[in-house]
């Protein structure tokens, strides 16, 4: 052993210990976990400083990037080039951070995560929105700390007037924890920390009002609240994110575009991986994709084969592929130099009570300063009290010092104040210029006083505070880039009205219902339209077979197609064979509320008049045939009664007769019948519409619904509205016509409105009368069906 060597023993477990938890707060403080003060990271933090202080201002020219990587690893962060270009990098792209901190010019990458260029290639400077986080700096209004080699100083936090942690977020992993912070809208942030100045007690729900969700630079649609509601209140929580598309017609094939995807999703993976999934027959109905981005914006192009469900589709691709994603918030930022987990009110909070802190510290640097100045001032006024016996003591003296201690002895000054008096030009002797002085001398006064009041209230502190964040508002607020959906997709898709036809060729389809415009027609192939249903995605329909079989089938199953389109095979979605014909079908509105399913009824009715009535529950629990068919006998109609309705059936003649449905038991029955089931007659009415487009509306019962002569046609539809419905009409050749119900009945005398009389006379006509002539047909066209819809405000009636 040699003389002097020391040795030391320990223990190996305990220096481990040791040794790792220094070496794990080192990576959480110094490195991975962002200050919740000004949301930085210490290595983003020093390089905003270290541009800032070599003058890589917005008003001024790009510095090379390689040259700000060496002056912060030279000076302040010593953990390798990369390090430090990266970050610079992620602040300079615009699908990273929500609102940029530096202005890049040159190749910094892109969403497809291609590389950025060289260091030595690129050029930046700091954007203005980071010269209000690095304001005041010079003031003193943070801590400065010596850097590594104690060469020289900087700021420990940024002295920012910008919340920058609730507007970019953060994420980073240290040793035992992580962070992942969302970004927000600027504008929803500062209206909330403004709401928590003026009321300290505000509860989170209440900030939430101001603050509604986190607002991503892709865009996207946040689907759901629950997960956002959840981080507010716990600082955890998870965001279902989905990317926005839309459906567009090219090329008379329906084509899936991709306007937004969610964050943080590599746009060229996303579809290398779509790809490879249709490839392996993991997802169908896709024939190509096309990147059609450029810089004007995001646009992907999903060509869908024919006659598939694109609705279904899309829901695959949402479940299979990054289009939809999830974003774990884990709130976790440092607090006093501690890693803390914080919800809204905390990240507000904390960020308050830093804008304090750099308000009274700003606010006690330029009272020193103000009063300083006055010092001087006062100085100035004692030489133009006695200005020329000053110049005589300056005059009589033998060097400068000499004066100084004169003046000093005189008139009792300060060394400072003496200095400044000296210094003074002879031009500052005049009248104007002791004018000027005196006036400084009250301005500075006044300024005094009102920094001392401003150290003293907090109530100043909190206008000045939300001034200066309103300014900020104003600079760099803008709106939303990312939707919310406060229900989610599953309410908004099955919400949504379809138009589903069934053609005499047996194919079934569906299209959303406002594509139906009023006065717009639209027309069918060579397929005659049979029947039209109007449903919700969520709605099921109860179709019945001649031979009294049914099936269910929920809305959302049937494809939704080109209107130009025939169609899929109704076989293909239900349990029918080629011989078998649906002959009617009912529309369930409430399949899961089984109060509706108890209270309402099923009647059929058969050729030979056999009416069989069941509750409509009863077609869930059995699934076996309700009603046994014999002799030859088929069914003609179903319909949905609540137990008390009117029963109408009509003729093509225009006969009709009124039956009460407890009454019926079994009725003679003809071909070509139309039935109908009215609940209160007060305020539904009878609507009847001939072959050649006549049409009549009427509440009162008689023998002939409608007087049908040559002119007219049989009666080929008979439905029961109220003023809020619309109907859709179709002739023989397929095209479709969307009327309103407060329309029918407006002859010349029209611009009477809905109350006119002529208006009153056409809607509730007389009995035996023909009607008033809706459509002009051609002489060989008739209408074929007629269906109902609830009239919708969003459509312009006048298209």
């Amino acid at each position: 052993m040699k003389e002097k060597e020391k040795i030391i023993t320990i223990n190996i477990e305990d220096e481990m210990k040791s040794s790792y938890r220094d070496y794990s707060m080192s990576v959480i403080v110094s490195r991975a976990l962002p200050d919740v003060r000004d949301g930085l990271k210490p290595v983003h933090r020093r390089v905003l400083y270290g541009m800032y202080e070599q003058g890589a201002l917005f008003s001024k020219n790009y510095r090379k990037s390689a040259r700000i990587v060496g002056n912060v690893l030279g000076k302040y962060h010593p953990h390798g080039d990369s390090s430090v270009y990266d970050a610079i990098v992620r602040m300079a792209q615009s699908w990273s951070l929500r609102y940029l901190l530096i202005d890049g010019q040159g190749n910094f990458g892109s969403i497809d995560n291609d590389p950025p260029a060289a260091m030595r290639y690129t050029e930046i400077k700091l954007k203005k929105i980071s010269e209000e986080m690095l304001l005041d700096l010079e003031k003193e209004t943070v801590d400065m700390k010596l850097n590594f080699d104690d060469s020289c100083k900087e700021p420990i936090v940024l002295p920012t007037c910008i919340p920058n942690l609730l507007i970019n977020g953060s994420s980073g992993i240290a040793v035992g924890m992580a962070t992942n912070m969302p970004p927000h809208n600027i504008v929803e942030s500062i209206e909330a920390i403004c709401s928590y100045i003026d009321k300290k007690k505000i509860s989170i729900e209440e900030l939430m009002k101001y603050i509604k969700a986190p607002d991503f630079p892709t865009g996207g649609i946040i689907y759901g609240y629950e997960g956002v509601k959840k981080y507010f209140l716990t600082g955890r929580g998870k965001i279902l994110l989905r990317s926005k598309v839309h459906f567009e017609e090219i090329n008379n094939r329906i084509c899936l575009i991709v306007d937004e995807i969610p964050y943080q999703i590599n746009k060229e993976e996303l579809i290398n991986k779509t790809l490879k999934l249709v490839k392996e027959g993991k997802l169908e109905g896709l024939s190509n994709i096309r990147d059609e981005s450029d810089r004007n914006g995001m646009r992907i192009v999903y060509n869908i084969k024919q006659n598939v469900d694109k609705q279904r589709l899309l829901n695959n691709l949402f479940k299979e592929t990054s289009l939809e994603t999830s974003f774990h918030v884990n709130n976790i930022a440092l607090v006093n130099g501690k890693p803390t987990i914080l919800n809204l009110k905390d990240l507000i909070k904390h960020f308050v009570n830093h804008r304090h802190d750099v308000i009274i510290r700003r606010t006690k640097y330029d009272l020193n300063q103000a009063k300083n100045r006055a010092h001087i001032i006062e100085g100035f006024y004692i030489v133009l009290n006695n200005l020329e016996t000053v110049i005589e003591l300056i005059k009589s003296s033998k060097d400068r010092n000499d004066a100084k201690k004169k003046i000093l002895i005189k008139y009792n000054l300060s060394e400072i104040q003496v200095k400044s008096i000296l210094e003074l030009k002879l031009n500052s002797l005049t009248k104007l210029e002791n004018k000027k002085i005196k006036e400084e001398y009250i301005h500075i006064r006044k300024k005094i006083y009102f920094l001392k009041k401003i150290i003293s209230n907090k109530f100043l502190q909190k206008k000045i505070i939300k001034k200066e964040l309103n300014i900020v508002k104003t600079k760099y607020g803008d709106l939303r880039r990312t939707e919310i959906n406060y229900l989610g997709l599953e309410n908004e898709v099955y919400n949504n009205k379809f138009v589903i036809t069934i053609t005499n060729t047996g194919y079934i389809k569906k299209n959303y219902l406002n594509k139906y415009k009023i006065g717009v027609t639209y027309k069918c192939k060579k397929n005659n339209l049979e029947k039209i249903i109007i449903a919700k995605n969520y709605q099921d329909i109860l179709f019945f077979y001649e031979n009294g079989k049914y099936f269910l089938l929920k809305v959302f199953k049937i494809p939704e197609v080109l209107k130009k389109s025939k169609g899929q095979a109704i076989q293909n979605l239900i349990k029918i064979n080629k011989k078998e014909k649906i002959c009617s079908s009912i529309l369930i509105e409430k399949n899961n509320d089984k109060k509706y399913l108890n209270k309402n009824y099923v009647i059929l009715i058969t050729k030979n008049g056999i009416i069989k009535k069941t509750t409509l529950i009863q077609y869930y629990k059995n699934p076996k045939n309700l009603i046994k068919i014999i002799n030859k006998d088929y069914i003609i109609y179903a319909k949905l009664t609540n137990e008390n309705s009117e029963i109408f059936i009509a003729e093509k003649s225009g006969k009709i007769i009124k039956f009460d449905e407890s009454t019926i038991k079994k009725i003679a029955l003809k071909n070509d019948l139309y039935i109908i089931c009215i609940n209160d007659l007060k305020k539904e009415y009878i609507l009847v519409v001939s072959e050649k487009g006549f049409v009549k509306i009427s509440n009162s019962i008689g023998i002939k619904t409608i007087n049908v002569t040559k002119k007219t046609g049989f009666l080929v539809a008979m439905k029961n509205v109220i003023n809020k419905n619309d109907i859709i009409i179709i002739n023989k050749y397929g095209l479709t016509f969307r009327i309103p119900i407060f329309l029918i009945g407006r002859g010349r005398r029209g611009r009477r409105g809905r109350r006119g009389r002529r208006g009153r006379r056409g809607r509730r006509g007389r009995r035996g009368t023909k009607g008033i002539k809706l459509i002009n047909l051609k002489y060989d066209d008739k209408i074929t069906y007629v269906a109902k819809v609830e009239y919708d405000n969003s459509l312009n009636i006048f298209n």
